[in-house]
């Protein structure tokens, strides 16, 4: 147990004002445990309105799902929870000192408990030209917005078929971890087994993805025969593969590795890594590895009792010193955390240091294809096992979010049993609709 004081109230009415910036996993999973507290007032600001199902962005930039399907709006999955406010609006600085936030429009909302859980954003290394033609993949309008772009590509090239000369069918993907792995394997099955519906006139032999990597493996973090089993079905989707070799610049029309190489592409995707959300940079408080917001093990922020950082934008330790992954199960779990210490505080208990359960490492490759390596002994599964497991917590995930899990459940057997009909379905407006995750509120 961490002794820490209580937070303050408001001295009017004996509730304590928190304030969560984001409404990312850890942003909600706060916000849901405080929701039913009655000595709490919550206010979770968010500058889109929504929570966005992250893990699955990858399928709406390869239309498998739509919007909708993983956008959850705020006021709709609190409307049952009278203390608890959302807002809409960008928050542009934070006082850990007092504490409070500023907005964009100048006005500043007051806290006695500020909850910084404003996720990540891309990490380009500085490399030339990344951050201006490069597309991450790390919220919902970079998904609509890669979506958008092969659409026009195929449209593109099925009027004018010599513009694959110039790359518009080659697609490069920056970054071997779980998101390149994904969004290449997702991006391949795209081309080569739904867009020759869509454009039957069009020979997709020529078109490529490439994903390209600095590493001599892909999946670093996964155990070698992860690597092995996904590197065989990369290659068996089309997927080629460009390791060990860095990305030197990119440009509007190609890229240029390290070893000299140019590749002409209509489209580049960076999953080359990530770093803490520009909020946490200007915010004076202790940052570590991709400015992520350093925490003691009770998830606050070294000297500063009334602030919390959570999920992506934090550094969580972890008794080897290398902090906790990036990973939606633990902003989840780390929500839900802070969450039960305020109302420790509230309740004069003390607060408790974040335990985190483990739930394994795992990357969906392509349908009837994934790796997983489950709990902390990292138990190996691939294939339909690993589905499985990646499914079960991804439904978890969902579940935080008042999703309806029938609708999920009803997509994941259509993904995984029948290739391209969701996504020829989703170019086809006349298709007859199939159920859809986040269409409601809880």
């Amino acid at each position: 147990m961490v002794a820490t004081p209580p937070a303050a109230d408001d001295g009017h009415r004996g509730i304590t004002r928190v304030v969560i910036v984001g409404a990312g996993f850890a942003g909600v999973a706060c916000a849901r445990r405080l929701a039913d507290e009655p000595r709490a007032h919550v206010t979770i600001i968010d500058s889109t309105g929504y929570h966005q199902f992250q893990p699955l962005l990858y399928q709406i930039a390869t239309a498998e799902l739509a919007p909708e399907d993983i956008r959850f709006d705020l006021a709709g999955m609190f409307a049952r929870n009278s203390n608890v406010e959302t807002r809409t609006a960008e928050v542009v600085s934070i006082d850990p000192s007092r504490p409070s936030v500023t907005l964009a429009d100048g006005g500043t909302v007051e806290a006695d408990v500020l909850v910084v859980a404003a996720g990540a954003q891309a990490n380009f290394f500085r490399t030339p030209g990344a951050e201006e033609f490069a597309v991450p993949l790390y919220s919902l309008a970079d998904a609509e917005r890669i979506r958008s772009r092969l659409i026009e590509l195929f449209r593109d090239t099925a009027a004018k078929p010599e513009l694959a000369d110039e790359g518009t069918l080659t697609f490069v993907v920056v970054g071997a971890g779980p998101t390149g792995v994904e969004t290449a394997g997702a991006l391949a099955e795209f081309v080569h087994d739904v867009m020759p519906h869509v454009h039957p006139h069009l020979t997709t032999v020529g078109s490529k993805v490439i994903l390209v990597d600095i590493g001599h493996t892909v999946l670093s973090a996964f155990s070698d025969e992860a690597h092995t089993y996904a590197a065989k079905s990369l290659r068996r989707r089309g997927v080629e593969l460009r390791l060990a070799v860095s990305v030197k610049e990119v440009a509007a029309d190609h890229v240029t590795l390290g070893d000299g190489t140019t590749i002409k592409t209509g489209l580049v995707i960076w999953g080359g890594g990530q770093m803490a959300a520009p909020l946490a940079f200007g915010s004076g408080l202790p940052q570590g590895r991709g400015g992520r917001i350093d925490v003691r093990p009770d998830l606050t922020v070294p000297g500063f009792p009334a602030v919390y950082a959570l999920g992506d934008v934090a550094n969580i330790p972890t008794g080897d010193g290398n902090g906790l992954p990036q990973l939606g199960s633990v902003a989840q779990q780390s929500g839900d955390w802070a969450g039960g210490n305020i109302i420790a505080d509230i309740e004069g208990t003390g607060r408790q240091s974040f335990e985190y359960k483990d739930k394994g490492i795992m990357a969906m490759i392509g349908r009837k294809a994934a790796v997983a390596e489950i709990g902390q002994r990292r138990h190996e599964l691939d294939g339909r096992l690993a589905f499985a497991a990646w499914l079960g917590v991804h439904a978890q995930l969902l579940a935080n979010t008042g999703a309806e899990m029938r609708a999920f459940i009803a997509w994941a057997d259509e993904f995984y049993l029948r290739p391209g009909h969701r996504s020829a379905e989703l170019l086809d407006p006349s298709k007859i609709d199939t159920p859809r995750i986040g269409k409601g509120a809880p």
